[in-house]
């Protein structure tokens, strides 16, 4: 399915509520709330963020999964405690932090269950079913360890081991995250336009927040790229081996995350080395470049970061002798 029809879907979905009549999208929303209907909520709330959302139709497709997953969870909670969705306690949402905590769930991953709850409750006063807004107080403790300490970045032994056993493709893929720091929805996404190796540039059109940027390649990145182009664009020997699921201008033959994990876990494996997911990748991309070129700033560039806060606090750090060398006159 392509984005349009994604969203055009969505936007068909979304107006089987919208177009109601306010007291009839009262009724519906109500009867779901009082049945604890996890479709008919689910779909409200999917409605709502169609309409009212920040983003709007164009909230990303992993947003949409994300909310639909907390939401689903939380009604989940709600039938297990019986919560009146429409009439909620005072300490109903404390009750379901505390649950979600003791359970082991980090307080990063409660915060955005709490915000798919809280955005079902926007759906519900938004379609006028009841005036509750349970999690506007709550409080969920701050988890003070950074991002890159619990989830830190695969090592240079790790990525050079892996390399020697990738294919063409894995190797590009994984350059793409380990050097250029693309999201795998980036790299996915790329058209054969996109890749200049011979200006070493990658041209992201579909950054978070639908923002543009271009990504410099690093030599290998380019070489690869070359390498890559010659096999599987058009005209190349493996572009239309019968495993293409994508449009011909796309860089890879497959969209879906699920499929490139499958394809670089099997690299891993035969490194000996975990796989742990795409993020890693770039946040060697992010402590790589921050130990060359000592600033924040262009390193958030480089990820495609809005805040730099961001990039400090997950996506890179410093080696812990770094000022040693500044230090040696004093």
């Amino acid at each position: 399915m392509t984005l349009d029809h994604y969203r055009g879907d969505r936007l068909t979905q979304a107006q089987t509520w919208a177009t109601l009549p306010d007291d009839e999208l009262r009724r519906r929303a109500v009867q779901a709330a009082g049945n604890k209907d996890i479709d008919d909520l689910i779909s409200l709330t999917q409605a709502y963020l169609t309409h009212e959302g920040a983003s709007g139709l164009l909230t990303s497709p992993r947003t949409i999964e994300a909310y639909t997953l907390g939401v689903r969870q939380f009604l989940d909670h709600a039938t297990s405690n019986a919560v009146n969705l429409l009439r909620p306690g005072r300490r109903d949402a404390s009750s379901y932090v505390a649950a979600m905590l003791s359970a082991g769930r980090k307080p990063a991953g409660v915060q955005l269950k709490v915000a798919a709850a809280n955005c079902l409750y926007r759906a519900l006063r938004w379609a006028g079913a009841t005036e509750a807004d349970p999690f506007k107080d709550v409080k969920i403790p701050k988890d003070r360890t950074p991002g890159i300490v619990k989830r830190p970045p695969y090592q240079e032994d790790e990525l050079a081991d892996v390399l020697d056993h990738a294919d063409v493709h894995v190797k590009f893929l994984l350059f793409l995250t380990a050097h250029a720091g693309l999201r795998i929805s980036e790299a996915l996404a790329l058209t054969w336009e996109d890749l200049d190796e011979a200006n070493r540039r990658v041209h992201v059109r579909s950054g978070k927040g639908r923002k543009e940027r271009l990504v410099a390649m690093s030599t290998s990145l380019a070489r690869a790229t070359r390498h890559y182009r010659g096999l599987y664009a058009p005209g190349g020997p493996e572009h239309t081996d019968g495993k293409r699921t994508t449009p011909r201008d796309r860089v890879f033959r497959y969209a879906s995350p699920m499929t490139a994990r499958y394809h670089l876990d099997k690299a891993f494996q035969a490194a000996d080395v975990k796989f742990r997911g795409f993020h890693p990748g770039r946040k060697y991309a992010g402590t790589r470049l921050l130990q060359q070129v000592k600033d924040f700033g262009r390193v958030a560039s480089h990820l495609g970061h809005e805040s730099i806060d961001t990039t400090r606090k997950g996506y890179a750090k410093l080696a812990t002798d770094d000022l040693k060398d500044d230090l040696v006159s004093w």
